[in-house]
């Protein structure tokens, strides 16, 4: 069935013709490490855009976790099947798709009024209801584990693609059980992977895959860092993050108190996963004395301004104005990351810096 009109605002075809997606010869390789959260993944879509649109620069492999594992999974499919040209046109066919399929809402979750700018704790109740919902299993109201986006990924995944393609997803989702990360990748990342990644507990029944349950991600990887880095080699790794790093106060509603936990908690494995590049950098430097040693440099596309006004409650808004308005963040910010830091990717030892302001150790230490 084909989809329906893009409604008024949503972003138009990605650019296409030999000038916007022509191959250069002497593309610089980059590794990609996208977050998760829900809705507010569109925000990483307009980043993407913005690298695809770059033709000196070359995407190798992708890590993912939640929303971030969908996005690689779709670029890659697209790619796959189309090169830039084709990975643009599937980023916006998939998020166009979730925009419609936002009719179709998930167990429980009541229909948001439409705009960017909309905040669903100031409905009446919200706070009553959220933790009210809380007490609630996915498995009480949810028996026969209806997931919508089952059927969304099915249209624009390919696995084969995943599996044999040109660039390489990586797919981080949360046993339950031993509540260690597990990364999904080659033969092992299909559908039910992607499902896995995007688990959220208290939306969906686990995830089961080879009878091992699992949840979201977020709460181990979010992203995974580790699978994008060689032993001793050199590389560019992006981060798109897309869960706020700082907030001003502190909060003292309930509800306010919850989101900025679920920030930390999903932010907590890419600090930690953060400092230890540091080190090894610093290592390397140690070792190597007055030579140049591979190093890998993390670049942070972020946006703490605008992101950090969203309610956590937003990541499951998918109405198409709303995404339409976080791609449009997404643009402006790696606009300005390619503005400020495109010229470090592929310099050895050059200091890497985020577009937003962060705390000092969302950053690498600069060298030396």
């Amino acid at each position: 069935m084909p989809l329906p009109a893009p409604p008024r605002g949503w972003p138009s075809s990605p650019p296409s013709g030999p000038r916007a997606l022509a191959a250069a010869p002497a593309a610089r390789p980059i590794r990609l490490a996208l977050q998760g959260g829900g809705s507010h993944g569109a925000f990483t879509w307009g980043v993407l855009e913005g690298l695809l649109q770059r033709d000196d620069l070359a995407i190798e492999s992708i890590s993912g976790t939640s929303a971030g594992a969908l996005n690689a999974a779709v670029l890659a499919t697209g790619w796959a099947q189309g090169g830039r040209a084709g990975a643009l046109g599937a980023l916006q066919r998939f998020w166009q798709d979730i925009g419609a399929a936002g009719a179709a809402r998930l167990p429980l979750l009541p229909a948001l009024p439409s705009g960017a700018l909309f905040d669903p704790a100031s409905m009446p109740g919200y706070e009553w209801a959220s933790r009210f919902l809380r007490t609630l299993s996915p498995y009480d109201y949810n028996p026969f584990n209806l997931n919508p986006l089952r059927e969304v990924l099915v249209r624009h995944v390919d696995p084969d693609a995943l599996r044999d393609g040109p660039i390489r997803v990586f797919a981080t989702a949360t046993a339950v059980r031993s509540g260690e990360p597990r990364v999904f990748s080659g033969e092992a990342l299909g559908i039910e992977a992607l499902l896995a990644s995007a688990c959220l507990p208290f939306l969906f029944q686990a995830i089961e895959i080879d009878g091992e349950a699992y949840w979201d991600g977020g709460y181990s990887g979010n992203p995974s860092l580790h699978p994008l880095l060689d032993a001793g080699g050199d590389c560019d790794i992006v981060v798109v993050r897309i869960n706020p790093a700082h907030r001003d106060g502190v909060p003292r509603r309930s509800v306010e108190i919850m989101d900025r936990i679920s920030e930390i908690t999903f932010n907590a494995s890419l600090l930690g996963e953060l400092r230890m590049i540091g080190h090894l950098n610093r290592l390397q430097r140690r070792i190597a004395g007055e030579g140049d040693p591979p190093q890998c440099r993390v670049h942070v596309v972020a946006d703490d301004v605008d992101l950090a006004t969203l309610p956590a409650a937003t990541r499951l808004h998918v109405d198409p104005a709303f995404v339409a308005r976080l791609h449009a963040l997404g643009q402006a910010a790696v606009a300005a990351f390619l503005q400020a830091q495109g010229d470090a990717i592929g310099r050895r030892g050059e200091a890497c810096a985020d577009v937003a302001p962060v705390p000092e150790q969302m950053a690498l230490p600069p060298r030396a």
